[in-house]
């Protein structure tokens, strides 16, 4: 989410994708949101300004999701990804850093050059 305020190009063509093209989706987790604002103030409400983004509220399965990862965004993005009745196959990771992911069962999108 910080790559997105700061202009990544893969980034920024996913979001592009998920507001033009019926199909794609961008989901942004509350709590990565708020991670990502830590680390670069403004970035939740740059993402929440940007139409091809769905922001995923922390329900009750998110929540007892948090305790299972070392940060509250990680577990929530986690969460985010795993399969559901609209997502049969899950959801992909967008990530800059794709080796905190090693070892989980979850799909990865490396946004790096």
């Amino acid at each position: 989410m910080v790559a997105a305020g700061r202009g990544n190009i893969a980034v920024s063509r996913l979001i592009h994708r998920s507001h033009a093209e019926p199909g794609w989706y961008v989901y942004a987790p509350t709590c990565a949101i708020v991670e990502a604002d830590r680390a670069r103030q403004g970035t939740a409400e740059h993402l929440a300004a940007l139409p091809g983004i769905t922001i995923l509220d922390l329900d009750l399965p998110g929540a007892l999701a948090v305790a299972r990862q070392a940060t509250w965004a990680a577990a929530h993005t986690q969460h985010a990804a795993e399969p559901t009745p609209e997502r049969p196959n899950g959801a992909f990771i967008a990530t800059a850093t794709p080796k905190q992911w090693a070892g989980q069962q979850v799909r990865i999108y490396d946004i790096n050059p």
